[in-house]
């Protein structure tokens, strides 16, 4: 690996660790805005859920589109002979539907799996993903990763299982843990698409854009249909705890997040990623500990700080060993196809 190829790489990996920082800062955003939204319309766990996603979906693509679009007013024109590029290509709708509709339909799993496990094992199925990764990649191209990455596997599943208070005892096939399993798989979808080949030529802001808008409809048309009333879907608006909040969430842990993800993350390999990724309930631990208070004087629900625990610093280390072990000889990178 060239000196370049090497300073581009430890770059999206401290990239892919800010992703996770945001990721992790949405854990009591999205607790405190689930609790303001319960609040609002008592009884309906659909409506809460979908007015804590979609606003920040909807907000992110509005933004992002505006940016674009100013961006692209102020760049000259192209040079003699050549076509001006089109704003959005159809190779990168189609790159960004791809990945929204897996996200969409990961999200909507892994909230429904929720209701029928317990969260320690929704948190720990959902990163089955980092196993899943090389597996798949071993079958697919018939070779073996090596003892390392297996190894970074086991110590990242062990961690996530020891961060968060993972019972075997609790573990049963049924319909929770079954579709947070699936939920799983269309995460891993979702993050090797951004190394495939195909869409190597795709702008990463045009295809966050595209995956922003999905979600924004989706999860939109969600709150519509659940929405007990017109004026539920206003009165959210109009209390600034809850706009604070929706704000914070929509920069840091969708606009920061989504857009590092795209960039970033074809710079490594997949495996990497999903090792990468499991760092996010590190960070999400870490800012239970104090933000929930914060929050809670803020917009006056009931809203309690997390206990430090041993649980955190042993599955925390786990974690982060399992990344330093596999950057000791990382994966190789798949190389594009030529097109054309």
């Amino acid at each position: 690996m060239s000196k370049t190829s090497a300073a581009l790489h430890t770059k999206a990996l401290g990239m892919l660790l800010l992703a996770n920082v945001f990721w992790g800062l949405s854990f009591p955003l999205i607790k405190a805005l689930l609790v303001l939204n319960a609040r609002l319309a008592p009884g309906n766990a659909a409506f809460a859920v979908a007015c804590t996603v979609a606003p920040r979906f909807l907000i992110g693509a509005l933004v992002l589109a505006a940016w674009q679009c100013r961006r692209g007013a102020r760049k000259p024109g192209a040079g003699a002979g050549a076509g001006p590029r089109p704003w959005l290509t159809g190779q990168e709708l189609k790159h960004g539907l791809f990945v929204g509709s897996f996200g969409i339909a990961g999200m909507l799993l892994q909230n429904d799996g929720m209701r029928f496990t317990a969260a320690s094992t929704s948190a720990f199925l959902t990163q089955f993903y980092a196993i899943l990764i090389p597996l798949w990649l071993a079958l697919r191209h018939r070779r073996n990763p090596g003892v390392r990455v297996w190894l970074s596997c086991a110590l990242v599943m062990a961690g996530v299982a020891i961060l968060g208070r993972f019972d075997w005892g609790q573990m049963h096939l049924g319909r929770g843990e079954m579709e947070t399993i699936l939920c799983s798989v269309f995460f891993m979808v979702q993050i090797l698409s951004l190394e495939n080949p195909t869409f190597a030529s795709t702008r990463p802001e045009k295809v966050t854009l595209v995956w922003l808008a999905l979600e924004a409809v989706a999860f939109g048309a969600m709150a519509i249909a659940s929405a007990p009333s017109a004026v539920s879907l206003i009165r959210p608006w109009c209390f600034s705890p809850w706009l604070g909040l929706t704000l914070l969430l929509t920069i840091f842990c969708t606009l920061g997040a989504f857009s590092i993800m795209t960039k970033w993350q074809p710079r490594i390999t997949a495996t990497e990623a999903g090792l990468m990724y499991c760092f996010e309930p590190i960070f999400g631990s870490l800012f239970a500990l104090f933000l929930p208070g914060i929050f809670s004087r803020w917009a006056g629900i009931a809203y309690d700080n997390e206990a430090a625990s041993a649980s955190l610093i042993v599955g925390g280390g786990l974690i982060t060993l399992a990344n330093v072990l596999v950057q000791l000889r990382p994966p190789p990178k798949i190389r594009p196809r030529p097109t054309g």
